[in-house]
């Protein structure tokens, strides 16, 4: 059972959000706050797997209260939900610790997807708002193209499917492999690369034209 901390200022959305994990079979909705202060105590109490985490909160917000969660537990999965007119915060939210994004008009069926997905170690971002981290990291950068790591070609194509966005089950399906396979190659990349998660892999296959910018 993948137990599950929501935090959001707005009522609704808590209320939303609880209905929607606990209409399936695996999730149970051990707390709720409504800012990050409460967010920090209630994780520490009720020891969640995920969390579901707003950015913009009263009083604490949820990139301090992402870093507060993980020093106190490290293994906690923090599941960020943010709006397109959250980019400021996305960048030190992922610095913070936080595990994905996604953006607050993802399907219904797509979040439960992605929390199961955060549960076992991966890193679930929407399409749009890795794009978008892409994109921005692209742009600003003044650093020089880095040199291409020395990846065989599955590692290659493996990298070029991070790139444009792909979970990893749908990299699976595209090169019609198991997930643990794609795990395993995702892993491998990034030791080589040194870059310690989705998003810097994606940079990076920008970065060395693996998919267009």
């Amino acid at each position: 059972m993948i137990r599950v901390l929501i935090v959001d200022d707005q009522q609704l959305v808590r209320a939303g959000l609880r209905m929607l994990c606990e209409s399936t079979s695996d999730m149970t909705v051990v707390g709720q706050a409504d800012n990050g202060r409460d967010a920090v105590r209630l994780a520490e109490q009720f020891v969640p797997d995920v969390v579901l985490m707003d950015l913009r909160m009263p009083g604490m917000d949820g990139i301090t209260a992402t870093k507060r969660i993980l020093d106190i537990r490290p293994v906690t999965r923090i599941l960020v939900l943010t709006t397109f007119d959250d980019d400021d915060h996305v960048y030190p939210a992922l610095t913070a610790g936080a595990c994905g994004f996604l953006a607050k008009d993802v399907a219904p069926a797509d979040l439960i997807t992605a929390v199961r997905r955060a549960a076992t170690g991966e890193s679930p971002f929407s399409p749009a708002v890795l794009r978008r981290l892409v994109d921005r990291a692209v742009t600003t950068t003044t650093q020089p193209a880095p040199p291409e790591p020395d990846l065989t070609a599955r590692e290659r194509e493996v990298l070029t499917l991070v790139g444009a966005g792909m979970s990893n089950a749908q990299i699976g399906e595209n090169l019609h492999v198991g997930i643990t396979t794609v795990k395993t190659h995702v892993a491998n990349l990034m030791v080589k690369t040194r870059c310690d998660n989705r998003v810097r892999l994606a940079v990076l296959a920008v970065r060395l034209g693996l998919v267009p910018p």
